[in-house]
């Protein structure tokens, strides 16, 4: 079987597998889990086949018209570089774990079958953005994963969160696809091909008109896509979904695309400075807002929300420099480790019975009872924090060290403006994730708030999917930098010393002082008296908490508990927790600038209809209807009357005949 066939079976047999568990899933239930996972898995292992064979040599290209189009033509094309290869495999794998996991962690769930089709269709269509070599046939898996994400997110269609967190997600992501879509036309214009291999082929022959405006607005797309600044607040709302929902789309999939995206089509990014510096600035305004933001979530599915928006920033930051080995490399690693945390949060809650105990604050002897998802866990926020030797240390060291190139000026891939932004607000970055990363590990795992209730032991499907996970997150960094180099343009990723001692030295730094303020929270906490804590109000929430605290009753959920105020964060943060914890006020904002002006308008519009155009509409039918009526009044069906009114008429025509020929 040839590579190119190989090929078209990946995104085909989840496709396939999503149609059949549709149409199966009420008459031959029993089928349904054997269609979720069996097909991706296959997808997967033909993956690996691929990127064995493709093995970083020559990329592979195959094309075919579908329709004739009279100019620009559309064809159904492969274009599989090492790139493409290692992000297939990536996306099998994490779709294949979460499929599995699902079997367990939706074991009871009445819309499981609808649910398992969704997130096979929602593989096929990343699978096709990934192995595309045509820009409309990308176009169509970039949608079908939005719609996708929309229903997946609204899972739990029932909570009025899940309704508006799915709709929120659809409307802001398609906010950016609407100038993305106009880029795509644009750029197809300049080059004369929606094919990638000739859109890059004009870029390097200079043939582009308008290079840093189809740049922007491509951009616009990708950070809706991608989640990055400022377009990035569906991301923690989309939490709402079931947990391995986040895992597939905030690992390697739906948030991934926007900077595989760019990381295809970088040679026309290059081509604008322009671009290239609003590029880095996002991705800068990304990086340290999420991670602030990150530091003060309080639910543990929302802090790694934060933490993805982040850590996607890092890959943003790579391509903002010009480097898309060091940007493709991290989102390798990100995937696994970040797959490997939420489905471990997943465990979490699945212990507790309730999303309620969601909250980091309200958890307490969680290492005992679920010893996999904590040495998982661990395992996954080290990687997270990037220290040594696990493979998160290795992608963020290369993201790092290629912009310490830019700034010295040992590559001019990048201004060197674009490589200061990214160098500085990655090191700034790298503290907080290290304290977010410590703060989540010390409340999910040593904290103090009330017992919950014991459930019983995991599924083992939920259990050995972490294990799978752990692996490439502490094991991929140590030998991938060595061998990706062959696999993405021959670059290299190994660590400088320079970044790696400084982007090590921070990540220690941002720990311990964590750490050391979760201790001196806990002694604070343990020596005042729990009645004096409702004194001390921080607004609405923190007074809920405080009265929870001092009556030892529940303040949330359907569970009777305390939370555990020794929260390192408000220590760290400061003033600044409330702030961070409401995302900077980002949706306040939009409210004001968009929403409210688009609500007034709406309202003038209907004032405008009701009041005038139907007044006018209203007048124009009054009209023919009093003359109807008078009209009405005249027909009495008396014949003298209408013989009188005939001779009184041809009475007044014979006078005015007079009268006019008189006077003529």
């Amino acid at each position: 079987m040839t590579t190119t066939t190989l090929a078209v079976l990946v995104p085909l047999l989840p496709f396939l597998g999503a149609v059949a568990g549709l149409l199966l899933g009420r008459t031959a239930p029993g089928f349904v889990r054997p269609l979720a996972v069996l097909p991706t898995l296959t997808s997967l292992v033909l993956a690996a086949l691929v990127a064995v064979r493709q093995g970083g040599d020559a990329a592979v290209n195959a094309a075919t018209e579908l329709t004739p189009t009279g100019s620009v033509p559309i064809e159904l094309a492969l274009h599989i570089d090492g790139f493409a290869a290692l992000v297939a495999v990536l996306v099998g794998l994490v779709a294949s774990c979460v499929q599995i996991y699902s079997t367990g962690y939706l074991r009871d769930d009445p819309r499981y079958a609808s649910y398992a089709a969704l997130v096979s269709l929602f593989t096929s269509a990343m699978l096709l953005v990934v192995y595309s070599g045509d820009l409309i046939v990308l176009l169509v898996g970039w949608e079908v994963m939005g719609i996708c994400s929309y229903f997946l997110v609204g899972h739990y269609w029932e909570t009025p969160e899940a309704r508006a967190a799915s709709l929120k997600a659809f409307l802001v992501t398609k906010l950016g696809d609407v100038p993305f879509l106009i880029g795509l036309f644009a750029l197809a214009t300049d080059a004369g091909s929606f094919r990638i291999t000739r859109v890059l082929g004009a870029v390097a022959s200079g043939s582009l008109d308008h290079p840093t405006l189809i740049a922007l607005l491509l951009l616009a797309g990708v950070a809706g896509k991608s989640a990055q600044f400022p377009l990035h607040t569906w991301l923690p709302d989309a939490m709402a979904g079931p947990t391995p929902v986040s895992a597939l789309i905030h690992a390697a999939t739906m948030v991934a695309a926007g900077v595989y995206f760019v990381a295809r089509l970088l040679p026309l990014f290059e081509a604008s400075q322009t671009a290239m510096v609003v590029l880095a600035v996002m991705a800068a305004v990304t990086m340290a807002g999420s991670a602030l933001a990150a530091l003060a979530q309080d639910d543990i599915k929302r802090v790694l929300a934060y933490s993805t928006i982040g850590q996607l920033g890092y890959m943003s930051g790579a391509l903002a420099v010009g480097d898309r080995g060091a940007a493709v490399f991290h989102l390798l690693s990100h995937g696994a480790f970040k797959a490997l945390l939420f489905l471990a949060a997943g465990v979490i809650i699945h212990a507790a019975g309730t999303n309620s105990l969601a909250a980091m604050s309200r958890m307490r002897n969680l290492r005992d009872r679920i010893p996999d998802a904590y040495w998982t866990m661990t395992v996954a926020l080290l990687a997270l924090a990037a220290i040594p030797p696990f493979s998160g240390f290795f992608s963020k060291e290369a993201v790092l060290g290629v912009a310490e190139h830019v700034v010295t000026g040992d590559t001019e891939h990048a201004p060197a403006a674009a490589g200061w932004i990214v160098l500085v607000a990655g090191l700034l970055t790298a503290v907080l994730t290290a304290a977010y990363a410590m703060r989540l590990w010390l409340l999910a795992f040593r904290g103090r708030g009330a017992e919950a209730p014991d459930h019983g032991r995991q599924p083992l499907t939920m259990t050995v999917v972490l294990w799978v996970l752990a692996a490439p997150s502490l094991a991929l960094g140590g030998f991938a930098f060595r061998l990706l180099p062959d696999w993405f343009d021959g670059r290299d990723l190994s660590p400088t010393l320079t970044t790696s001692v400084l982007g090590t030295g921070v990540a220690l730094v941002g720990g311990i002082v964590t750490y050391g303020a979760w201790r001196h929270t806990t002694a604070l906490t343990a020596r005042v008296p729990l009645g004096a804590v409702a004194a001390h109000p921080e607004g609405d929430a923190a007074q809920v908490e405080a009265e929870a605290i001092a009556t030892h009753k529940p303040a949330y959920g359907d569970i009777a508990y305390a939370p555990d105020p020794a929260d390192p964060g408000r220590l760290l943060l400061g003033p600044l927790h409330r702030h961070a914890a409401a995302g900077f006020h980002m949706d306040a904002v939009y409210r004001a600038l968009f929403v409210r002006p688009v609500q007034a308008g709406a309202s003038l519009v209907r004032f405008l209809d009701r009041e005038v155009v139907e007044t006018y509409v209203r007048g124009a039918g009054a009209l023919p209807r009093w003359l109807g009526a008078a009209v009405r009044r005249a027909q009495t069906g008396n014949v003298q009357t209408y013989v009188s009114a005939l001779l009184a008429g041809t009475v007044v025509l014979a006078v005015a005949v007079v009268l006019v020929a008189t006077g003529a």
